[in-house]
């Protein structure tokens, strides 16, 4: 059974950082392509970025190229969303999520295997 954990969400002042971790268990991790999602309230879960089984390959949306960094340590099976420069609009349920895939977008429609989320709250 595949389990993703994340963990690190909280309360942060706009300008500052999180880093979150996403433990897996129960599937290949190097085989999958692995990502993070995040959903505010009233809104759709959106893609913020990918990162290929190797870390050779990573995309990031508009709205975090810049500021958020995905990375992954295959020998731990976790990957992580480093997250700088906060704003209040960054504020959502952050998803982890693992896809066999080759395609560098993941979408919401194709994940098949996501983690409970964690939130992210940034205050003004």
């Amino acid at each position: 059974q595949v389990q993703l954990v994340e963990s690190g969400g909280g309360l942060v002042q706009a300008g500052g950082s999180l880093r979150l971790s996403c433990a897996a268990s129960g599937l290949n991790f190097r085989g999958y392509r692995m990502g993070w999602f995040r959903q505010a309230p009233g809104k759709e879960r959106e893609l913020l970025a990918t990162i290929s089984w190797s870390s050779g390959s990573a995309y990031y949306a508009e709205s975090v190229e810049g500021r958020f960094t995905i990375s992954r340590d295959n020998a731990n099976a976790t990957v992580f969303l480093q997250m700088n420069s906060l704003k209040p609009e960054d504020t959502a349920v952050y998803y982890c999520a693992a896809d066999w895939t080759t395609a560098t977008i993941m979408t919401v429609s194709s994940v098949e295997n996501w983690g409970q989320g964690t939130q992210v709250t940034v205050s003004s």
